[in-house]
């Protein structure tokens, strides 16, 4: 794969980031996609029924053993927790029910969020939108790992042990380094969670409770689902910094792998990415893609090419320009594909 690199150093790029350019051409070229943007409030249908499956495999275990609890929260949970969280992305989006009732999203969010032991879904969104805005900004993109993460985690072990830490670290990376205001949705999002856990621990006992936790940090690491983490943006290939996953993987997590296509038309929902690449493919096809998450963590761990320092970092433009805030940014890009197409 190339050169063996002996500075672990990000990839300083000083161009803009290649999607808005390739939505501007695509959109020139195939107008039809703007019919694909929109809501799929049939996402809704997955997350209700991920949440009541939870509850009840929590329940059923209450008197399990601790390996037993274990195995069920890998296999079981640990998959559909990971599923819910990439439900909590879609939302970020407001994808289930349009930018038109944002507090739709926001309560789905919630429920989203019970089996997940912890609140995650409006700090998400308070966070990811800036990684849009400002792909491989060096301050603004909290999604790129620190040069501390770099410096810890950058041998074989090393790398093994950043992806079993992937939980923690993209929970409390954006809030060491990027610290914002705490949102008013924010605490009402702790105070649900807080309320789930303790009717959950007060009915059902502590292994419960446990579940529900496991579920989250073992389907969040060390996980087949947890190679889009790795795949979305860690060069393996020099000169291009988002890939794309076409594998079976996308059937349940709401079509996350096709992330060229989401970058693209991040108001595009997840059940028409593939209509987007159908559509494009000379856009699409011609990129690095993968076809196994599994693959991807286990040579994100063996390539010595690869570590938390493969990613495309740009200065930051803050400062130098006016950045327009997360509801503007939206209706900003709805303008931009909405504009009507010049007559020729």
């Amino acid at each position: 794969m190339g050169q063996y690199i002996t500075t672990h150093e990000f990839y300083h790029v000083y161009t803009d980031e290649p999607h808005a350019t390739r939505r501007k051409e695509i959109l020139k070229k195939y107008p039809e996609i703007k019919q694909l943007m929109g809501h799929d409030w049939l996402m809704s249908v997955q997350v209700i029924i991920s949440v009541i499956i939870q509850i009840i495999v929590a329940i059923l275990l209450r008197e399990a053993s601790w390996l037993k609890l274990i195995c069920f929260a890998y296999v079981i949970g640990g998959t559909i927790n990971h599923t819910l969280s990439l439900a909590l992305h879609e939302l970020t989006h407001n994808l289930a029910f349009g930018h038109s009732r944002p507090m739709s999203n926001r309560i789905l969010g919630f429920f989203a969020n019970l089996p997940l032991g912890v609140p995650a879904s409006i700090t998400l969104k308070k966070y990811h939108l800036d990684h849009h805005r400002f792909q491989g900004d060096t301050i603004y993109d909290t999604d790129i790992p620190t040069r501390l993460e770099v410096f810890l985690f950058s041998s074989r072990i090393g790398k093994l042990i950043f992806l079993i830490l992937m939980p923690l670290l993209y929970s409390f990376r954006p809030i060491f380094i990027l610290p914002k205001a705490i949102h008013l949705l924010e605490i009402v999002n702790l105070i649900i969670a807080f309320m789930f856990n303790s009717l959950m621990f007060y009915f059902f006992g502590g292994k419960t409770l446990s579940y529900f936790l496991l579920s989250t940090a073992l389907g969040l690491s060390l996980h087949p689902i947890s190679g889009h983490f790795i795949a979305e943006h860690y060069v393996f290939q020099q000169g291009y910094e988002t890939y794309s996953y076409y594998g079976p993987l996308n059937a349940i997590t709401y079509n996350v792998g096709y992330h060229n296509e989401h970058h693209d038309f991040p108001y595009i929902p997840g059940r028409n990415l593939p209509k987007v690449r159908k559509i494009a493919a000379e856009y699409y096809d011609y990129l690095p893609s993968y076809t196994s998450w599994i693959k991807v963590l286990y040579d994100f761990v063996t390539n010595d090419n690869v570590g938390p320092w493969a990613r495309m970092t740009r200065p930051t433009k803050i400062g130098h320009i006016q950045v327009p805030s997360q509801q503007e940014y939206e209706q900003q890009f709805q303008n931009t594909v909405n504009q009507p197409k010049k007559q020729d």
